[in-house]
């Protein structure tokens, strides 16, 4: 089987299910896709100039968002909230949820934003592939920066993990493709539980895309 679908969509309706919870006619259907792009982009934004850790990280695991008539509720799951946004403090939050609110220009509906927090970031690809971008963007070499993700994710008691980055890796002439693989990873079984991503970073030596599978569990 070749591997030309994204894991998640392969897997949605037994152990994957959408990010975003909306109904809409046809005619409407995509501009309720770009006002999803629209949110995610301005919380992205905002974490990304108010909020990151130690290693210069956003955290943002995944942006979940369910709408209705006349609310949106979106919810926020990252890895390393910081004063600004963490449950009891609400400044940062209605900050937020007052640039979204700008974003949408939609007075007939409510903003509702949520904060969740990750227990273990380093095991959900969207953060630890942030994480590797980090390092090649500080030019360390991919292996190494791949090693030590790995290492990050063994701790979170997964069962396996790959890592494949393309691009002209470490300044060479030439783009190539290195992967690395962890443990176990069933891509061609369904009820397997794989979480994923695609992530795409630019480096002084050109563009360079990540793409991490990590293996939870079987059902």
């Amino acid at each position: 089987m070749g591997q030309k679908i994204n894991p998640l969509g392969f897997r949605l309706g037994t152990t994957q299910s959408h990010h975003s919870f909306w109904f809409a006619q046809p005619k409407s259907f995509s501009a309720g896709l770009q006002e999803d792009e629209k949110i995610r982009d301005c919380i992205k934004n905002y974490v990304k100039k108010n909020m990151r850790n130690s290693y210069g990280l956003e955290g943002i695991a995944r942006i979940g968002i369910q709408k209705r008539i006349d609310l949106i509720q979106v919810i926020i799951h990252i890895g390393f909230p910081n004063n600004l946004l963490i449950e009891g403090q609400t400044r940062g939050i209605e900050e937020l949820q007052m640039n979204v609110q700008k974003k949408l220009n939609s007075v007939n509906r409510r903003l509702n934003i949520a904060i969740t927090k990750v227990e273990k970031p380093y095991g959900q690809p969207n953060i630890l592939a942030e994480y590797i971008a980090s390092q090649l963007k500080n030019r360390v070499s991919f292996r190494k920066a791949i090693k030590k993700a790995i290492e990050l994710t063994e701790q979170t008691d997964t069962k396996g993990i790959q890592v494949q980055i393309a691009g002209r890796l470490d300044g060479k002439e030439i783009a190539r493709v290195e992967w690395i693989r962890e443990g176990r990873v069933p891509l061609q079984t369904i009820r397997a539980k794989i979480d994923y991503c695609s992530y795409t970073v630019r480096t002084i030596y050109g563009v360079l895309g990540i793409k991490i599978w990590i293996f939870v569990d079987e059902e």
